[in-house]
Order: structure tokens, then C-alpha cells, then sequence
């Protein structure tokens, strides 16, 4: 029965949870697909922006690189730090800022504190796919997920390499509807999956808790991130692919 039970085990891809960028080292994402992970607000946004009709989203670190690319390829820039606007960018990181009227037909160019940052560590280590996801797009990412069955890396942006309870929330979410599909032996995904299971039905309360949302709720963004933590709004998949984000 034991070996039954191991080689039932063998047969399934592995899933893993990062809780911060700092430890992505600590991983080998070379034949993994990697769900890169920001609730607040990156990832969320890629998804409504592209749900919305948008041709495709690029995502930069660099100030300096989104304002360059946006302007050759005349597509919207757009990003913050500390909740405003970058100086020499046309619009924030709002998912509200990005519908269909607005956003159909268009490229975005996305600088992010954190999720591009992850994103393009994610690459640069040989992820095998990059994809994001948020609750937004939540069920676009576990039938995804599960219809590959390819090893899994949920990476969580987190704050400055610090963890964070919004993005293990999410990681946790998708792992309570796919685990059945894995093999998880992996205390982050446990206690991501138990936090989860513990205040999905009181997931707005609880995320009022968190450093993240005391800090963006300062600039007024409420709307968002309850937005952000709302189940399938905009249940689209973003795939990367040469060099965008876009819907395969």
C-alpha cells in the first residue's frame, strides 16, 4: 500500500512555494512553469488590462526602460512607487485605470516594485514558462496549471524580499483547488494552503490586517484592493512570450 502510494506520488509534477524573490536562488525553476505572484497590484492589473482588450503588457523594472519603450512603440506607460504616478509615465498601477474603452487594442508598458522584478529573475534562471496570476484570474491559472502537468513555482512577489500575506493568500487559493494534481512537499504551500483554508470566507477582513494594504489603503486605493482580492473578475491567462505578457 506504502509503495503504491509513493509511486502515485512519483507520477505527479511537483509544486513549490517561494514566499519572496530572495529566495528564488534557493529553487531550480529549469523545467518549471512559474506563476509569478503580486495581488497588489501588478498582477492584477496585467490580468484586467488584457481581459480588457489589451494586445499585450510589457513588463519593465526600469523607469528609464518603460519610458524608452513606450515610446518607440507609442503604446501607454505606466507605473508607481509609493503609490503615485512615476514621473514620466502617463497612468499608475490601478486596475480601475485600464478598461475596455481605454485599453482595447493597446500595449502597456509596466514598472512594478516588485512582480517585474520577480518576473525577470524568474527568466533569467530558466523558468520553462512565465505566467501570472492573481485572484482575478484565479481559475484561468489552476486549469492552466493542471491541464500542463508541468512542475510548479508559485513565487510570491512580496515587499522588498520581505514576505507579505496577500500574495501566500493567492498561492494558497491555488493550491486548494489543484493540489489533488500534485506532488507538494513543501512547508511554504502547506502553510499558504492552512492560512488560505483558515479566512477564505472572510478573505476582506483579514487582508485589511496586512502591512500591504495599511500601506496603499494611505493613498486612498480601498476599491483596489478589494478588487484585487475578488475571485475571476478578469479570468484571463497572461502568458510571457517574446519579451509581453499576452493571452495565448
Amino acid at each position: 500500500m506504502l509503495y503504491a502510494i509513493f509511486a502515485a506520488m512519483q507520477n505527479k509534477p511537483s509544486l513549490y512555494t517561494i514566499l519572496s524573490p530572495g529566495l528564488l536562488n534557493l529553487y531550480d525553476v529549469s523545467d518549471s512553469i512559474v506563476v509569478i505572484i503580486d495581488v497588489f497590484r501588478a498582477t492584477s492589473t496585467i490580468a484586467t488590462a488584457l481581459y480588457n482588450g489589451a494586445e499585450k503588457v510589457i513588463p519593465v523594472s526600469g523607469v528609464e526602460d518603460c519610458i524608452a519603450i513606450g515610446s518607440k512603440l507609442n503604446a501607454i506607460t505606466a507605473g508607481e512607487r509609493d503609490g503615485k504616478v512615476i514621473e514620466g509615465l502617463q497612468h499608475g498601477n490601478s486596475p480601475a485605470e485600464y478598461y475596455r474603452e481605454f485599453i482595447e487594442g493597446k500595449t502597456l508598458v509596466l514598472t512594478t516594485t516588485n512582480g517585474t522584478k520577480l518576473l525577470h529573475m524568474a527568466l533569467e534562471n530558466g523558468a520553462s514558462e512565465v505566467i501570472t496570476g492573481s485572484f482575478p484570474n484565479l481559475s484561468a491559472v489552476c486549469g492552466h496549471l493542471v491541464q500542463q502537468g508541468k512542475n510548479v513555482i508559485l513565487g510570491c512577489s512580496a515587499w522588498k524580499n520581505r514576505f507579505n500575506m496577500e500574495d501566500t493568500l493567492f498561492a494558497g487559493a491555488v493550491i486548494e483547488s489543484i493540489k489533488e494534481h500534485f506532488t507538494i512537499q513543501c512547508d511554504s504551500s502547506l502553510m499558504a494552503e492552512d492560512m488560505y483554508h483558515l479566512h477564505k470566507r472572510d478573505l476582506y477582513s483579514f487582508v485589511q490586517r496586512t502591512s500591504h494594504w495599511h500601506r496603499l489603503a494611505a493613498y486612498g486605493l480601498e476599491k483596489d484592493l478589494q478588487y484585487c482580492i475578488t475571485a475571476d473578475v478578469a479570468n484571463v491567462l497572461p502568458v510571457y512570450k517574446d519579451g509581453a505578457l499576452a493571452l495565448q
